[in-house]
């Protein structure tokens, strides 16, 4: 896969009591992979790290929480806090946890006393550290259960960063009666993308399957980069003979948001997709007679004296091959295209004529 562009790790610490479907949300929001990781590395004791190879992801499963035996909230509020201080401690971002996942199963249809006073010793012990804690209400079928408990929570000020009620799969009640569709998922990530270091916002966009318009927005904002870039390139301007320099600015932006949307395109892929796009040849970038049309298309792009590419079509021409592209990938996220087809004759097509609509929709 086209990797230049290493995501930042992503850690979450997720906790929850016995039962509470911790394994079901994860693999919901994040797909079935670290479902098969199994039961992880063990890092501590009481604490698992689940992950897959070449993914910046890194879950930090805990044991269900039991009012009493060894794994007691008692006893494991001294665990956690420790491993949250000693890892805050190191200075290594790459170790720290980046957002915690306190998990509450909403079908009891209330806080067990023991559990909101767990919550309180542990946000108040950890806030120094200003990691976002996240209270996921998993399970939430009855909205009278769901804000029973938000009142509860919220009454207690405790310092954390939401409360997200979350069905992380459809339920059945039975043959008879339609099931309740998984919701609140695409909230949650929402959610977590908000309170987010900045170096792990694209990490969460790229890993997680439950909110496509996350993925869209992250690889837009590749795509405003390279465009900026690409307007320096041609501020010169740049005659057609030398369009070739926008290439490496154009190749990065397309491995940017291939590594934002985590799908497996390898980079000969990408380049001709691109040519398919914008006519590039073995020894230019864009032909004349090609340029000469597209920058029709371009607001004030006839002005130019000579025929070379100035820093406005610079920037449109890149902008435009980008949301192509994210378009393209869009439909194969949702099924509408199969990734085989990227590097057909088909998929170029697709490239092509979605370029031609992003200009036209740019001089619009």
């Amino acid at each position: 896969m086209a990797e230049n562009n290493k995501l930042a790790r992503l850690n979450i610490l997720l906790i929850g009591k016995t039962g509470v479907g911790k394994s079901t949300l994860v693999n919901n929001i994040f797909g079935k992979e670290l479902a098969k990781a199994g039961v992880g590395r063990p890092v501590t004791k009481s604490i698992n790290e689940l992950k897959t190879e070449g993914s910046p992801l890194v879950i930090y499963d805990t044991p269900g929480l039991e009012l009493g035996g060894e794994n007691s909230l008692d006893n494991m509020l001294k665990e956690f806090v420790g491993q949250v201080k000693s890892r805050a401690y190191r200075g290594d971002t790459d170790e720290m946890f980046h957002c915690i996942w306190y998990c509450i199963d909403a079908m009891s249809g209330r806080l067990e006393p023991s559990e909101v006073k767990f919550l309180e010793k542990f946000t108040e012990k950890t806030k120094q550290f200003k990691i976002p804690v996240i209270i996921v209400l998993t399970k939430a079928l009855r909205e009278e259960d769901v804000e029973a408990m938000k009142k509860t929570i919220v009454e207690k000020r405790l310092p954390i960063a939401g409360i997200a009620p979350v069905l992380a799969a459809d339920y059945s009640f039975g043959k008879d009666v339609p099931p309740v569709k998984a919701h609140g998922l695409k909230e949650l990530v929402d959610l977590v993308y908000d309170v987010l270091p900045d170096a792990q916002k694209n990490t969460l966009a790229a890993v997680q399957v439950a909110n496509l318009d996350l993925k869209r927005n992250a690889a837009q904002k590749a795509v405003v980069v390279a465009a900026a870039a690409a307007a320096v390139t041609g501020a010169a301007p740049i005659p057609f003979s030398d369009a070739m320099l926008l290439v490496p600015t154009q190749i990065a932006m397309l491995t940017s948001i291939t590594v934002i949307f985590r799908l497996p395109v390898q980079k000969g892929v990408l380049r001709t997709l691109a040519t398919a796009a914008i006519g590039i040849t073995g020894t230019t970038v864009i032909g004349k007679t090609v340029v000469s049309n597209l920058l029709k298309m371009i607001p004030g792009a006839g002005t130019m004296a000579g025929g070379a590419i100035s820093a406005t079509t610079a920037a449109a021409l890149t902008t435009a091959l980008g949301n192509a592209y994210i378009g393209m990938l869009m439909k194969v996220c949702r099924g509408e295209m199969d990734l085989s087809e990227l590097s057909t004759k088909k998929g170029q097509e697709f490239m092509k004529e979605e370029f031609q609509k992003q200009l036209k929709a740019k001089k619009n």
